[in-house]
């Protein structure tokens, strides 16, 4: 199938480009970008001119900030084309929602990507949870922001999110695991005093029976980063580390094999999608930004210092 890619980045250039360029299902036929392009694939600026030329490309990927995202996938859909959104898949629910009615009044595929939930372990975690009592769940995800979204002033402003950037990921392979649903109960978000998005902060959750749920996110890690999920339970302990790579029980490393034949994050995204357009179907789980609005809504702002990238 032939896809577009717009929005020529960073994440598009590391993750998207080589997934296509490997994968035997998909051909990157063109790209949308005011600056980037991809060596030897014909290269748009405007993207109503790529739909209107290219009608022989069924399928668009989208990788741009969520602030400009829906207005993009609506006209994408309204032409006809099946769409497939980074993360987070809006800027707001209500965006999100509006689009699942567009899909599904156009009958074309529509997927929300979550890529932290096909990193290689955690299939195998949420096997290993399914039949246990879970009594204690801790997310410490931390990291530098400098290092990982340099120059990017998008994620401090409204719609950015800030440290539910990458916040969300790990909600969105908490919300694969857990065989039930949870709900934010509170929130402390740090937020720079000159910056309208938070940097840091704290979740606790509740749970249908009980279990204590937390989560601490913070964008000033320096040195070794810390992507790390533990939920002790009554028959052992299981941790998913480097964002869901790794995984141990009670101590022990890959104790459990991974039943995921594709190597990568984003190859599975893309098989995934492939699997949606093949059977005329939308994945648009919104769960784990349920837990980011709700966050923003009721968290307790605390103002800390500045941040200057």
């Amino acid at each position: 199938m032939k896809i577009a890619l717009v929005g020529i980045g960073k994440i598009a250039l590391d993750q998207h480009v080589p997934a296509i360029a490997a994968s035997p299902v998909w051909e990157l036929a063109a790209t949308v970008s005011r600056q980037g392009a991809v060596e030897g694939v014909e290269a748009f600026t405007d993207f109503a001119k790529m739909l209107e030329e290219r009608s022989d490309i069924r399928v668009v990927s989208l990788c741009l900030p969520p602030v400009p995202r829906f207005e993009y996938a609506a006209a994408a859909i309204r032409a006809g084309r099946h769409v497939m959104l980074e993360k987070p898949p809006g800027a707001t629910l209500a965006e999100c929602h509006a689009l699942t009615a567009l899909a599904q009044e156009h009958r074309v595929s529509l997927y929300a990507t979550w890529h932290s939930r096909e990193a290689d372990k955690v299939a195998a975690a949420k096997a290993w949870l399914s039949d246990k009592t879970l009594r204690r769940l801790k997310v410490t995800w931390k990291e530098d922001v400098r290092r990982w979204h340099p120059g990017q002033d998008w994620i401090w402003e409204p719609g950015g999110m800030g440290v539910f950037d990458p916040g969300i990921n790990a909600l969105s392979i908490v919300t694969e695991i857990l065989p039930v649903n949870i709900h934010l109960a509170s929130a402390t978000l740090e937020v720079p005093s000159n910056r309208q998005t938070p940097i840091g902060a704290e979740l606790h959750f509740a749970h249908p029976h009980g279990a204590e749920i937390s989560a601490v996110f913070d964008w000033r890690q320096t040195g070794e980063q810390t992507w790390m999920i533990e939920a002790e339970t009554d028959k052992g302990t299981l941790v998913l580390l480097d964002g869901g790579a790794r995984i141990q029980i009670d101590g022990v490393e890959d104790a459990l094999v991974s039943d995921n034949p594709l190597a990568g994050e984003y190859p599975r995204l893309y098989a995934n999608m492939a699997k949606l357009v093949a059977q005329g179907e939308i994945d648009m789980d919104l769960r784990p930004m349920v837990h980011v609005s709700d966050a923003l809504a009721l968290g307790r702002r605390i103002s800390v210092e500045p941040f200057n990238d």
